[in-house]
């Protein structure tokens, strides 16, 4: 599959993917040609998350995080998200010079605020994503398709990752057996054998701990290429402590989230080491992402070429990392398969848009553990 910038196209074959993920920083929107012979990335835009609405996501993303009318906090949200979502998208078609009319449709991820999937102890396990489809639809005149994770929850599967079938129809060779690292707020991975079932799982926390960490210290949205963290040394006690999170010894197919790795889960961890420089949980923080990925790809020896993508693939520290601790395996970005890793999300969700309009399935029960294949989302006729 071939992704490369393009300047033609054709009505029915143009979709747009948003995606906006557990970081919390911005709303990614691409712009892919999905023509039969061609799969071209035509344009791209990164829309800020303002401040104000950054913070009120934080707040419903953590378990127990609201005071006052929680309802009310929800509708606000979904609404501005849903404006934010629309934004995006003009934006990108502006800077693309394509009218609104050539879109076939817009797949949008919206913004997760609580994941409770199946995991023994769920009663009644749920997924929501706020970011009002309606106004995307309404603000833009495009057929937007949404709601994508539910139908894979109503069918008994963890409801992620749903990235895994897009990498195997993306970055799959017939000869290589290959992993994708999908490094955001929280990490997962995709295994892609040259033959053999597709298999993919969230391993634990991406960027969320790093990036929330590197805030309250240096009041930085992020460790820039992970120079913060490569100045200091991680503390083997700390590492040690924090891998005992039970997730980390739970099978696939599994998922997970904020609710489980915050900043108050880091701080409970944390009191037992107070004398700890923030440099060194840094530092440490960057050797949990690593360790977690290290351990779930040491199950899988055949896989000889590691790609990442994500906020994390821009993170040298953590990549210079990876690539020490899984040598002799080839380890680089998705940017060596033709993509830039900052738009593969977004990208996978326009590619789930179209699954959706064909009436294909967008899931794979070998990854989610639902009890089959189903067509995902909701559409909504622009």
């Amino acid at each position: 599959m071939s992704f490369r910038r393009a300047s033609t196209g054709a009505t029915g074959t143009w979709f747009v993917g948003l995606m906006s993920g557990t970081s919390l920083d911005a709303v990614d929107a691409v712009l892919i040609d999905w023509a039969e012979h061609r799969h071209e990335v035509v344009a791209h835009h990164s829309e800020p998350i303002p401040d104000h609405l950054r913070a009120a996501l934080a707040r419903l993303c953590q378990p127990g995080g609201i005071e006052g009318d929680p309802i009310d906090q929800v509708g606000i949200a979904d609404r501005e998200m849903g404006e934010l979502l629309a934004d995006a998208v003009a934006a990108l078609l502006t800077t693309a010079g394509i009218p609104a009319g050539r879109i076939a449709a817009i797949g949008s991820h919206g913004q997760t605020i609580r994941h409770r999937p199946p995991d023994g102890a769920t009663t009644h396990p749920f997924t929501l994503q706020i970011g009002d489809p309606n106004c995307i639809a309404a603000r833009t005149g495009i057929t937007t398709v949404a709601d994508f994770r539910r139908r894979d929850i109503a069918l008994g599967g963890q409801g992620a990752p749903l990235v895994p079938p897009f990498h195997a129809a993306a970055f799959r060779h017939q000869d290589i057996d290959r992993a994708i690292v999908n490094v955001g707020g929280i990490a997962n991975v995709t295994l892609l054998p040259a033959r053999g079932e597709v298999s993919g799982f969230d391993v634990g926390p991406g960027n969320c701990l790093l990036d929330a960490w590197v805030k309250r210290h240096l009041d930085r949205p992020y460790d820039g290429a992970g120079a913060w963290a490569q100045a200091h040394s991680p503390d083997a006690s700390l590492l040690r402590a924090l891998l005992q999170h039970p997730f980390f010894g739970r099978l696939p197919p599994k998922s997970t989230g904020r609710e489980e790795f915050n900043p108050g889960w880091l701080d409970a961890r944390l009191r037992a080491f107070p004398a700890l420089e923030p440099g060194v949980v840094q530092a440490t923080l960057l050797a949990l992402t690593s360790t977690v990925l290290t351990q779930a790809l040491a199950k899988y020896p055949t896989v000889s070429e590691v790609y990442l993508c994500g906020g994390g693939a821009r993170n040298s520290a953590l990549l210079a990392d990876l690539a020490a601790r899984l040598t002799p395996r080839t380890v680089a970005t998705t940017a060596a398969l033709g993509i830039d890793p900052q738009w593969v999300e977004a990208a996978a969700f326009a590619w789930l848009a179209r699954e959706t309009l064909q009436g294909r399935p967008g899931n794979l029960p070998a990854v989610t553990g639902a009890s089959r294949a189903a067509v995902l989302g909701a559409i909504y006729p622009g």
